[in-house]
């Protein structure tokens, strides 16, 4: 049996978008019911992708500081996207659709794009390169992790300032 691998997975976006919950949801099978307030960066860049205003200022920040580092795309939330109740509730809120995101992956150099539900573990897949068959948070995840296992690992041993992991935005 080989030694065991540590790959570091980022969650980078803006606040309140499900980042923590997708986390805890994959670690523990649970949902929080209450908003924990994480680390937050305020640098904003908006970006319209048909016709709708997309913030990214993540995306300089992460390229700067992880050059290189494959990046997955993952719209969170896909529960509430057909949520009558929620909309009703929330008029400013618009759903992003699946093509929107897919154009986003694009626009921002992603390997793949899917969504998911924290809350109700669903997912479905879009990706480019990929598609995710399990209908949980979990194949999220493991679509990440195997696509850095992928990685060559000799792009490691020429720049010693690379790590390798990859960023779940």
């Amino acid at each position: 049996m080989s030694d065991p691998r540590f790959i570091k997975c980022v969650t980078v976006g803006d606040g309140a978008t499900g980042k923590t919950c997708l986390l805890i949801s994959y670690t523990s099978n649970t949902f929080p019911t209450d908003y924990v307030p994480t680390v937050f960066d305020i640098i904003s860049a908006n970006v319209i992708v048909d016709g709708n205003s997309i913030n990214l200022g993540w995306v300089p920040e992460l390229r700067h500081h992880a050059p290189g580092v494959p990046i997955f795309l993952v719209g969170t939330k896909l529960d509430l996207r057909d949520d009558k109740e929620y909309l009703l509730e929330h008029p400013g809120a618009v759903p992003i659709s699946t093509s929107h995101g897919v154009e986003l992956m694009k626009l921002v150099g992603a390997f793949a794009y899917t969504e998911c539900s924290a809350k109700t573990q669903q997912n479905l897949a879009d990706g480019r390169t990929r598609s995710i068959i399990q209908n949980n948070v979990k194949a999220v995840f493991d679509v990440a992790i195997k696509v850095v296992l992928e990685l060559p690992k000799n792009k490691n041993k020429k720049n010693k300032k690379s790590q390798k992991g990859c960023s779940i935005l």
